[in-house]
């Protein structure tokens, strides 16, 4: 029988609850926490209360419950270097220490990366002025796109048919307080068109191995309109990626960043996320490279992983991905995400929500708490923007997503919001090809 280890998730989101989730199914774990955790995983993890995510607060929690891993969910810790921290102290990390998270950290870094090494990606410029913003913005035609150099949540990209609005959203993150220190440098980008494709890699550093293919939907909206967010809704697997794009995309993005992170000579252990668009030609290209498992991603990838998750992010951390095997989904994962009104802007918390219980009974249904916390009346009430991903299972892809908007219409709090098209861009691809 294989030797238990106690985990411990960093986080409090819909993604860390799916991994606390994954993780509670795994024949390698024993105690399972999650740290600060949210009350949606209460019956799957200890939580602990956690004031700060470094080390000096998580080094004690460690200690005290005789944890030997330790499963960093979101990026601020990561691109703060607490994976390196906890190292030193000789614990076990699934996530990249801080010279690899400069990936996410700094989008500067990640497109000269890209540039050293070959990986497609659009044509950028570096602005710290919002002259060069506006000589950059005016060789180009629309769409604009700018993005904020440093971590911003999902917030810091936007992209404007209007060339007056691009030039508002460089001022305010140049001039004005937007962003802070994350959006004192900026780029300007070309913008890219096709569909876009997000690319799971875990990797010990030696090898790597795919997750599931997954698409993201960025825009607050229907129909990809209005501002991004962190991300309303996502479903797995793609029809998009067949085996002749996913083997493009090993050969020309993906083996190319694992070797450019080895001849740096930098360390990487956990999950690279290349967020790509795919054009009308089939040619893939890197929009960004996240340092961790997306939002809302994970909440579809991870319950269609057929292995332990557990082991494999111990093999992970030992060096010995390589002795790790998983098949191909067999089922669709489709994830609608219930958000705040007013979210990705300012929004209300403390509404009560009702209809959990019964959601909770449906079969092939998951939900994964994002923002919730316990009202003074000991209610479940919101307390962020993106509050619920309702996550259904099926045989095919109208299937999950049949469930998951089931699942969503029973649940109910003021001002609540969600996309009713997510996954339609599929759908429509699979009408194409059976007429």
């Amino acid at each position: 029988m294989a030797e238990k280890s106690n985990f411990l998730v960093l986080g409090s989101g819909a993604r860390e609850h799916s991994l606390v989730r994954s993780l509670s199914l795994s024949a390698r774990v024993g105690e399972l926490y999650c740290a600060p955790g949210n009350p949606g995983m209460r019956a799957q993890a200890h939580l602990l209360p956690l004031p700060s995510m470094t080390a000096e607060f998580v080094l004690p929690l460690i200690q005290e419950h005789s944890i030997s891993m330790v499963v960093i969910g979101p990026e601020a810790p990561l691109a703060a270097g607490l994976a390196d921290d906890l190292r030193k102290e000789g614990v076990a990390v699934f996530g990249p220490g801080k010279a690899g998270a400069i990936l996410e950290g700094s989008k500067t870094f990640a497109k000269k990366f890209m540039e050293r090494h070959g990986i497609p990606t659009a044509f950028w410029d570096l602005c710290t002025t919002f002259q060069e913003a506006e000589d950059a913005l005016k060789k180009r035609t629309p769409p604009y796109v700018v993005k904020a150099n440093g971590l911003a949540a999902g917030k810091g990209v936007f992209v404007t048919l209007s060339l007056e609005e691009a030039k508002d959203a460089a001022k305010n993150l140049l001039e004005g307080d937007l962003l802070g220190e994350a959006g004192r440098r900026i780029l300007v980008e070309d913008a890219l068109t096709g569909e876009e494709l997000t690319i799971l890699a875990l990797t010990d550093g030696k090898t790597f191995r795919l997750l599931s293919p997954s698409q993201d939907h960025k825009r607050i909206f229907d129909g990809d309109q209005g501002p991004n967010t962190g991300g309303m809704g996502a479903y797995s697997p793609v029809p998009l990626a067949d085996a002749a794009l996913l083997e493009k995309i090993r050969r020309t993005i993906l083996d190319p960043t694992f070797e450019g992170l080895r001849k740096e000579a930098i360390p990487y252990c956990g999950v690279l996320y290349a967020g790509l668009m795919v054009d009308d030609e089939g040619i893939p290209r890197v929009i960004e490279y996240n340092v961790r498992l997306g939002d809302p991603e994970a909440q579809v990838v991870l319950p269609l992983l057929e292995g332990d998750f557990g082991e494999i992010c111990i093999a992970c951390a030992e060096g010995r991905l390589d002795e790790i095997e998983w098949k191909e989904p067999t089922r669709w994962a489709a994830d609608v995400v219930l958000a705040s009104g007013g979210y990705p802007g300012p929004f209300e918390k403390g509404k009560i929500v009702s209809g959990l219980e019964e959601a909770e009974r449906t079969e092939n249904f998951l939900l994964f708490h994002g923002g919730t916390s316990i009202s003074p009346e000991g209610k479940i009430c919101t307390a962020g923007g993106r509050v619920f991903s309702a996550v259904g299972i099926g045989d095919t892809l109208e299937e999950a997503l049949d469930r998951a908007y089931t699942g969503a219409s029973l649940i109910s709090f003021d001002s609540m919001h969600y996309r009713r098209d997510i996954g339609q861009k599929a759908l429509k691809r699979k009408r194409r090809k059976t007429t």
